[in-house]
């Protein structure tokens, strides 16, 4: 397998005295993983995911996400990056409002270069994929709450993204919908889309392959951890 994100002793502090919101953390996640980042509130792990979606770099150590090393790039380099690599899906689902899902989801493309009428083909695809082909005229205040965040996973995966972001993605949501939606994200796994979900819900974590638990800004335990280490030991014996 090929890493997507790896980082090696990542720090990330804030404000005067500084605050340590990331405490040298080392991870890597290879290419087509689905992976849970779990822990309670302020444990660090939306810091996490901005340093892995390059919203945000280090103070210290190193990050390599999708080949790329965040610290050597420009800010428009990382624009770039985010623009053609990364897709992101968050709790609130940040829709426009009075505007159709298709306008929404195309619009995810928007600084891509794609022309307008390629961009809503492609919209309209994203929206099949994600069951929602028959809503495509239907503005937010039209859609239930697991629909809306649909068109957000639709708008998130529009440009072919090889890593999904998604934070708190369930925590407006139903148990219904929240299981949907879930299901989804697993579907587009197995696609091939690398997804890491950020949640402060053990249970919800507990369903996905992989578990990576934070708290006060460091990993305290990797459910993949000891099966790299068994590799690693059986690579090293042979």
């Amino acid at each position: 397998m090929n890493e997507i994100i790896r980082l090696d002793g990542v720090e990330r502090s804030y404000g005067q005295p500084s605050v340590l919101a990331c405490a040298g953390v080392s991870l890597s996640i290879d290419q087509g993983e689905l992976v849970a980042v779990v822990g309670p509130s302020g444990s660090g792990k939306s810091t996490l995911l901005n340093l892995i979606g390059t919203l945000d770099r280090p103070t210290a150590g190193s990050a390599t996400i999708a080949g790329v090393d965040v610290q050597r790039m420009s800010d428009a380099e990382l624009s770039a990056l985010r623009a053609y690599r990364i897709g992101f899906v968050f709790q609130q689902f940040h829709l426009a409002e009075g505007v159709a899902a298709l306008d929404i989801v195309a619009d995810g493309m928007l600084y891509s270069g794609v022309p307008r009428a390629e961009r809503r083909r492609r919209a309209r695809l994203a929206l099949e994929r994600v069951g929602l082909g028959h809503r495509t005229g239907h503005k937010p205040n039209q859609l239930s709450g697991g629909e809306r965040q649909r068109v957000a996973i639709a708008r998130a995966v529009v440009g072919d993204p090889v890593l999904l972001l998604a934070d708190e993605p369930t925590g407006n949501l139903d148990s219904e919908s929240g299981a949907s939606v879930v299901a989804l994200l697993r579907e587009l796994n197995s696609s091939g889309t690398t997804v890491v979900v950020i949640t402060h819900d053990a249970e919800l974590a507990a369903v996905f392959p992989r578990r990576i638990a934070v708290r006060d800004g460091r990993v305290i335990s990797d459910s993949c951890a000891n099966k790299r280490e068994t590799a690693q030991s059986e690579e090293h014996a042979a």
